[in-house]
């Protein structure tokens, strides 16, 4: 079985935390650095899974107590430390909507739980150009916390089994008789260690099909790498021994290729873990398997020099460190760090490193605070750990909530503003001239008048500004209708379409309880409505999720016969796909997307009354929101001018439809005037990130958007 400490170990620990730190600082030669994450579980799962064994194996038993206390020396120290002062830190390198988004990860984080929230979010089409959380590495401690939970249950319960069994057939006198050897119920472990690392291999291949950015979080798809280490634990060295010396350099080779070959030839276009982590995850642990005899190896006695196992020991606090350090400075900068400013940051991250070893690790693990805290006394570190985060983050969401709230009596724009006149001047009228708004709002921005006070929604929960879709969320491939709308109407309306098309989802619903339409949302985020084959945002693979929605889609609008099929879409994001091949540049994109809604058109327009689209929204370069809520901005400081590659490939969708005789309706005057956008019309924030409208605006719009469509009447008078 492992041994508690190895040279070797701590080496391959520093390579695990070096090739991490090369990938995230985009060293090019290692884009696949950051499967480190994949050797660190599988000498995770090798070194607890050997303790235990070994405690089982002299006592019969497994103290719970001690066990949890170690790991809660080992642990939370150095990340408590870390994630205070990354919470911190965000206040004064961030902008508030995003430093209140590092508080509630901080706050997951401090419940092992940081895994579940990242793979919320990173299946959350909404999240894309919000930039990473210097907390985000935090998903794979929670991976192994959890671990370090269930294992030693998972064992215990082998153990109960076992000696249920040897009950069974010697009868209560055989169970004293047991030697250290029995005591570890080998066949059991191994076979429920092997049904559940098979199980969690098979799971982690067909979620990062089906769910790639989840499937990258989750602790079911990772489960198995852990149980790789705990399996390779329970061969005995005197198996290793056994091999010739040629044999064990064999394996160490093999093993040394392995991991060499994950550095280079994964990407993060690689759809991972899945089957690309055999690579690494096999890598590791025939490094492991061939120094466990004792007898070293090449590739041994490297990992075990003195500055291997310096970095080693250090590891942790290096993991801890590196993200934060890298992200922070790119969130306050505004850009990416140039290659000598990612060299500054990696000797910062290893001068912290050093003396969180020193002053926060080591005196936790060997000095006064660990000689105090034995046993169920280092307990307390979990709530006390928890404690401080909360007290923290709660502090830092006062604060966020206190220089983001409503200060002065800024007013609203009004249409009094407009330069070419409005339908009224009184911001309170039933009926207000939105194009007069606009260009009010335009206006104003360009005098660099001061931000309205009272926002809709509040700007501390902008980002939360998400339409509802209910049940029928086919970002999780449901496939079902819910009705919305006037259920008793005898008119049918479909909106297909991606993340866009939901959007306009709260002007949609006013419109059909208005008008009397039942309403069906088909909306699959990253999902462009075109029927092009397409890669989502996390891939250079086939996104056939999509392609598997989009002809749900037109078999529902062929059976619901609707009178009115409304499409809203962005382009692909990251490219689509021709005669198998991704192609991202423009000329060649275009031929592509044109026939796919070609193909879209004549499909809907066989089965539905009418069609209709939604021009796309004009797109920001730089996220709004932020820039909102850093500084002291005004009004010109956040009114963008619209992507120019999202305009023309939006372009390709209205000629097609115009070729296809569908109507088009264009909500650009809507948002901008004179080719510039205002992220504040009125009192209201028309945009929640660069390219999706808040749903308070949405709504607003919907008597323009029903008149435009024929579904509200053109004399009807709209009341707000």
């Amino acid at each position: 079985m492992a041994k508690v400490l190895r040279g070797d170990v701590q080496g391959l620990r520093a390579v695990a935390v070096l090739i991490v730190i090369a990938a995230h600082a985009g060293v090019p030669f290692l884009p696949g650095g950051f499967v480190g994450v994949d050797v660190f579980y599988v000498i995770s799962g090798y070194l607890i899974a050997g303790l235990l064994y070994r405690e089982v194996t002299l006592t019969g038993r497994i103290s719970l107590a001690a066990f949890w206390a170690r790991r809660a020396r080992r642990i939370l120290p150095a990340a408590t430390l870390v994630t205070v002062t990354t919470v911190v830190a965000s206040l004064f390198f961030m902008s508030l909507l995003d430093a209140r988004q590092v508080v509630v990860d901080a706050l997951w984080a401090s419940a092992f739980a940081a895994n579940i929230n990242f793979a919320q979010q990173g299946v959350y089409y909404f999240a894309q150009d919000t930039g990473p959380s210097p907390l985000q590495h935090y998903w794979s401690l929670a991976v192994e916390e959890q671990f370090y939970v269930v294992w030693p249950l998972l064992l215990l319960a082998c153990l109960g089994i076992a000696r249920l069994v040897r009950r069974g057939r010697g009868g209560q006198a055989a169970e004293p008789r047991a030697t250290g050897v029995d005591r570890l119920p080998r066949s059991t472990v191994v076979t429920v260690l092997l049904v559940l690392t098979a199980a969690s291999l098979v799971w982690s291949i067909h979620q990062t099909v089906a769910s790639p950015a989840s499937a990258y979080f989750s602790t079911f798809t990772r489960a198995w790498e852990l149980g790789v280490g705990a399996l390779l634990a329970l061969v005995p060295p005197s198996s290793v021994r056994r091999l010739r010396d040629v044999g064990r350099e064999a394996v160490a080779l093999v093993g040394t290729l392995m991991l060499v070959a994950s550095c280079l030839w994964i990407t993060e276009a690689t759809p991972f873990p899945g089957i690309a982590a055999t690579l690494p995850v096999a890598g590791t642990a025939l490094l492991l398997l061939a120094g466990a005899s004792g007898e070293p190896t090449v590739a041994s006695r490297a990992l075990s020099t003195a500055p291997m196992r310096m970095i080693g020991d250090w590891s942790y606090s290096l993991y801890l460190w590196h993200w934060p350090a890298l992200v922070l400075p790119e969130a306050a900068l505004g850009r990416d760090l140039t290659p000598g400013e990612k060299v500054i940051a990696v000797l910062v991250v290893i001068t912290l490193s050093a003396y969180s070893f020193r002053f926060v690790e080591m005196p936790f693990r060997a000095g006064r605070p660990a000689f105090r805290l034995q046993r169920r006394r280092a307990l307390v570190l979990y709530p006390l750990s928890a404690t401080t985060i909360v007290a923290v983050a709660s502090a830092s969401w006062w604060y966020t909530g206190y220089e983001g709230g409503e200060r002065g009596d800024n007013p609203p724009i009004t249409v009094a503003e407009d330069p070419e006149g409005g339908a009224s001047s009184d911001p309170t009228a039933a009926s207000i001239d939105t194009e007069a708004l606009v260009r009010a709002s335009v206006t104003a921005a360009r005098a660099k008048a001061a931000v309205p006070s009272n926002l809709t929604p509040d700007l501390l929960n902008l980002r939360d500004s998400i339409a509802d879709v209910g049940a029928c969320d086919y970002e999780n491939n449901v496939r079902r209708l819910c009705e919305r709308g006037d259920e008793d109407g005898d008119k049918t309306l479909v909106v297909v379409g991606d993340s866009h098309a939901r959007a306009w989802i709260p002007a949609f619903n006013r419109i059909a309880a208005a008008a009397g339409w039942k309403a069906y949302y088909l909306v699959k985020p990253q999902c462009t409505a075109a029927h092009v084959s397409t890669a989502s945002l996390d891939s250079d693979e086939p996104f056939t999720d999509c392609t598997d929605f989009q002809d749900w889609v037109i078999d529902q609008v062929d059976e619901l016969e609707p009178d009115l099929v409304v499409v809203a879409s962005s382009p692909p994001v990251n490219g689509v796909f021709t005669d198998g091949k991704r192609v991202t540049d423009l000329s060649a994109m275009i031929p592509v997307l044109r026939a796919g809604y070609d193909d879209l058109f004549l499909d809907l327009e066989q089965h539905a009354a009418q069609v209709a689209l939604i021009r796309d929204v004009p797109k920001s370069p730089d996220d709004p929101a932020t820039c909102l809520t850093t500084g002291e901005p005004n009004l010109d400081d956040c009114m963008f001018q619209p992507v120019e590659r999202s305009t023309i490939l939006g372009d390709v969708a209205v000629q097609s439809a115009t070729a296809s005789g569908v109507d088009v309706v264009d909500p650009t005057p809507w948002l901008c005037w004179q080719g510039e956008c205002p992220i504040v019309i009125g009192g209201t924030l028309s945009y929640r990130d660069t390219d999706h409208l808040t749903t308070e605006y949405a709504a607003d719009l919907w008597g323009e958007l029903g008149k435009s469509l024929g579904m509200i009447p053109e004399n009807a008078t709209i009341q707000e």
